[in-house]
């Protein structure tokens, strides 16, 4: 038997020496980082400037635009126009549902929950209705419906026709599709202010922003509604001679009609999401209420328009799911219902007058306000603790280290990162979109919000995984969970600031715990769901193998849900994220506080309008590398696949 040659042989412990120095990488890398980061601290670390050029530049470009404003003819023809046509439509709902009077909109109400679903839908909706006059909550209420039924039609008139196209193109879809996820991860802070210069404050611009919040849901549901039609049935139908059009009107809306009347109770819900946060550019309705509240740390003021925005949440959606639900009910009692239910409601509203009676309201601020006082007074030791404990443990630590390292080391060392998590693509964005922070000469207080961002997503990850798996391991505890979920995600965001002010007082550690109680449903759910969509069998087979029940979680059911994992990581920082901006209002500083600042003074214009890029720029980064994280598999996974 001849032996091999030498050569021939060699490729064998060659691939194990290009394996074990792969598998190294990694840590030479971080050790590497470590090194540069000890001999270069302290420089190149861009500390933040209020007088920066590009902060002057922006300024006298609003300066322009002012004094513009009524002669250029892009304003005079087009913007302007825009904004009085938008401050019309509100105005219109506005008068309409204030003329109907209390008595007139509840019937209305009850009307439109009897042709949904039946009387227990109309029951629901003259509850919620009702309910927000006992609260003392009535003309508010009424224009922030207003206020979300202008942005919601606006976010339909535009968002199903796209919808409609992208879900008949391809081309038209790769285009839509990442201006969507751009508008999904921007924090709504960052666009009030390029509103607001073009359309000044108002009902109107605050119409704009709602709109631009909302239309995505509107866009993407419809779009998936489009690709889902039967394909055998399009074909059908164009075998019979149907033209296109024809097609659309008379077999692919029809059949997606449900889909996107989901798509609808999205986009409601998203609208009545951005109701508090449009007050900060005047707005009217219930956001006023909790600005107001928010100033004077006033919990009970502020939660009860949050439960006002909750009951107006609840009844819509409850309306919307219910029509996007086929059911075998006779129209004509439907219909004749309808009509009863509303004439009922509109003739009753001379009798009982317009405006909604004050011996029928309750008052209920000062007892939520007696509890928080109580628990201010004996929890004070452990939230002072844990306050200090987070401070002083996470977060100034990390901070010291973010701005104190030289911005192009944490610039190559978020590349390294990110192309090790998700690919080198992933890297080149989050590194691009880190250089353009330094050139907007905010990367101190970048740096700063990065810090909130990541401690409180790592809580907020860790929470929603410690429910999610308890959730999807017991019955019992995800019954009992699902409400607490549900009222959290309904809550308006600005609702979880008073309390946690109250508990924590004002600061950065009061953003965290706001992110955690936005944040963690999401996360809770998507756990959940991805532990329990793993086969049965798969259980069965670990089971009979001998596995613990602690070895079936983390050996298999883990692995198993890894895409849903990195998913509901995904969706916790980029949540995260919009939470803490808003968390600028109780202390939280960086960016957030350079937005607010920019919306309300004058003289911090141009920065305000930076950070609001700055916003746009972290969520691009965090998102690309959580996201692509769900599409890659590690080299081992690779071969056995």
């Amino acid at each position: 038997m001849v032996a091999a040659p030498a050569d021939m042989a060699s490729p064998v412990p060659v691939t194990a020496r290009a394996q074990r120095l792969v598998r190294w990488l990694p840590a030479a890398v971080a050790v590497l980082v470590v090194v540069l980061y000890v001999v270069f601290k302290n420089t190149a670390v861009l500390p933040h400037d209020d007088d920066a050029s590009l902060f002057r530049g922006l300024n006298d470009a609003r300066d322009w635009v002012d004094e513009n404003r009524n002669t250029s003819p892009f304003f005079l023809y087009f913007i302007n126009y825009l904004r009085l046509g938008v401050a019309e439509l509100f105005t219109l709902f506005q008068t309409a549902l204030t003329g109907l009077g209390w008595p007139g909109l509840v019937g209305v109400a009850a009307g439109l929950g009897w042709l949904a679903g039946g009387w227990r839908i109309a029951v629901v909706s003259v509850a919620g209705f009702a309910g927000l006059g006992v609260l003392g909550l009535w003309d508010a209420s009424v224009d922030t419906l207003a206020l979300t039924l202008s942005a919601v039609l606006l976010s339909l008139i535009i968002g199903i026709p796209i919808g409609v196209l992208a879900g008949r193109s391809p081309s038209v879809r790769r285009v839509v599709s990442p201006v969507l996820d751009v508008m999904q991860i921007m924090p709504t802070f960052s666009y009030l202010s390029p509103i607001v210069l073009l359309f000044l404050i108002g009902p109107a611009s605050a119409t704009i922003a709602t709109m631009i919040y909302a239309i995505p849901p509107a866009i993407r549901i419809t779009a998936l509604a489009i690709e889902r039609v039967s394909p055998t049935v399009v074909e059908a139908s164009e075998s019979l001679g149907a033209t296109r059009w024809q097609t659309m009107r008379k077999v692919r809306l029809p059949m997606a009609l449900n889909t996107i009347a989901l798509g609808v109770n999205q986009t409601i819900a998203a609208a009545l999401s951005m109701v508090p946060l449009v007050a900060l550019i005047a707005a009217p309705g219930l956001g006023v209420d909790l600005i107001r509240a928010l100033a004077r740390v006033n919990v009970g003021a502020a939660l009860v328009p949050g439960i006002g925005i909750v009951l107006i949440a609840i009844v819509l959606d409850r309306i919307t799911r219910s029509a996007a639900v086929s059911r075998a009910r006779s129209r004509i009692v439907s219909w004749t219902g309808f009509a009863v239910l509303v004439v009922a409601g509109v003739a009753l509203t001379p009798v009982l007058a317009p405006e909604f009676p004050e011996q029928w309201q309750i008052q209920i601020v000062r007892p939520i306000n007696d509890v928080v006082s109580w628990i201010e007074g004996h929890w004070y030791g452990f939230t002072g603790f844990l306050n200090d404990t987070v401070a002083y443990g996470l977060l100034n630590p990390l901070q010291d280290l973010l701005t104190s390292a030289p911005w192009w080391l944490i610039t190559l060392a978020v590349l390294a990162f990110a192309w090790r998590i998700s690919g080198l693509r992933a890297g080149l964005i989050a590194a691009g979109c880190l250089v353009l922070i330094a050139a907007l000469s905010l990367w101190e207080h970048s740096m700063e919000t990065l810090t909130i961002v990541v401690v409180a997503a790592v809580i907020t990850i860790l929470a929603g995984a410690a429910l999610g798996i308890g959730a999807a391991r017991s019955r019992w505890f995800a019954a009992v969970l699902r409400p607490v979920l549900d009222a959290a995600q309904t809550m308006p965001s600005f609702s979880y600031l008073l309390p946690a002010v109250a508990l924590f007082g004002n600061g950065r550690f009061t953003a965290i715990i706001a992110s955690l109680i936005y944040a963690v449903p999401v996360v809770a759910r998507l756990v959940e769901d991805g532990l329990r969509a793993v086969p049965g069998t798969v259980l069965e087979a670990a089971r009979s193998a001998g596995s613990t029940d602690r070895q079936l979680l983390w050996k298999v059911q883990l692995p198993m849900a890894r895409s849903s994992l990195l998913l509901a990581a995904n969706q916790g920082i980029v949540m995260t994220l919009a939470m803490v901006v808003i968390g600028a209002l109780v202390g939280a500083g960086a960016l957030g506080y350079d937005v607010v600042a920019g919306i309300s003074q004058q003289e911090d214009y141009g920065k305000g309008l930076a950070a609001g890029v700055a916003l746009v720029l972290l969520g691009i980064m965090l998102d690309r590398i959580t996201q692509g994280a769900s599409g890659r598999l590690n080299p081992e996974k690779k071969r056995i696949a």
